[in-house]
């Protein structure tokens, strides 16, 4: 299998540049979507869990503490080295840590009990080849677990042109109903759908070389009162706040 380096080089340099920033944002942690995403991957101890583009290591420290054997990958090398203070800082055990591609994981068929992702389909080029891979590497019986943005069908162009200001490794963000296609392509059985709104604070998530953009793009939505990129925007007191449109689904492997 054939990555575009190009594109990959794009992510490992945002997230080396935003790795520390990244890991210390409290929207990554916030209670709802983690007890959300923790119930969707249903985890027991001893199972054995790939965290694919795991970044800092949120998702799979929070499954090491309920006791699951947890290895995490991602691209970035700064990423790994910021999941490593995670679990140092958080006194965990059960826990190995690869850089690595999520279109060829390094694994063998079937090593896995559960395999996740979370907050990452929207950077890759070709998430089907993920979702093929995240599938080749889960145990039959096992669950596979995509959690990411899922802009509605009549916004995601808006929605990603925001995203591609943001962050210059944004692809497109899919709509649940195509994240649910490429999951009956890949073989997936539907198990849990869920949903939940991330709310975030537009200053913390971008560079200010890019806010004047962005920031004319919001007050467009919000004083238009049209909601065309689709999160919900308004003014509040420490500057522009929306949500984020966030879907889990939990597949089984057959």
């Amino acid at each position: 299998m054939t990555s575009d380096t190009a594109h990959d080089q794009r992510i490992i340099t945002q997230f080396t540049r935003w790795a520390a920033p990244f890991a210390a944002l409290p929207v990554h942690a916030e209670a709802d979507g983690m007890a959300r995403t923790l119930s969707a991957v249903d985890a027991q101890p001893g199972d054995r869990v790939l965290d694919v583009a795991c970044g800092p290591g949120i998702v799979a420290c929070a499954l090491a503490a309920q006791g699951a054997r947890v290895t995490g990958i991602d691209l970035t090398p700064a990423m790994i080295a910021e999941a490593k203070a995670r679990q140092s800082a958080e006194g965990l055990a059960g826990l190995d840590w690869q850089v690595g591609d999520a279109t060829a994981l390094p694994f063998a068929d079937e090593t896995f009990d559960r395999v996740v992702t979370r907050y990452s389909f929207h950077h890759l080029p070709e998430p089907v080849a993920a979702l093929r891979e995240m599938r080749r590497v889960c145990r039959a019986g096992g669950r596979v677990v995509v959690i990411d943005a899922t802009p509605a069908a009549d916004t995601q162009v808006a929605y990603d042109r925001m995203e591609t200001l943001r962050d210059p490794s944004h692809t497109s963000a899919l709509t649940l109903e195509q994240l649910r296609g490429i999951g009956r392509e890949t073989g997936l059985v539907e198990a849990v759908i869920d949903h939940y709104a991330l709310e975030a604070q537009l200053a913390t998530l971008a560079d200010a070389r890019d806010m004047a953009a962005l920031e004319a793009m919001f007050d467009e939505d919000i004083s238009g009162g049209q909601d065309r990129i689709g999160v919900g925007a308004w003014r509040a007191g420490d500057g522009i706040r929306f949500r984020f449109p966030v879907s889990i689904i939990a597949w089984r492997r057959e």
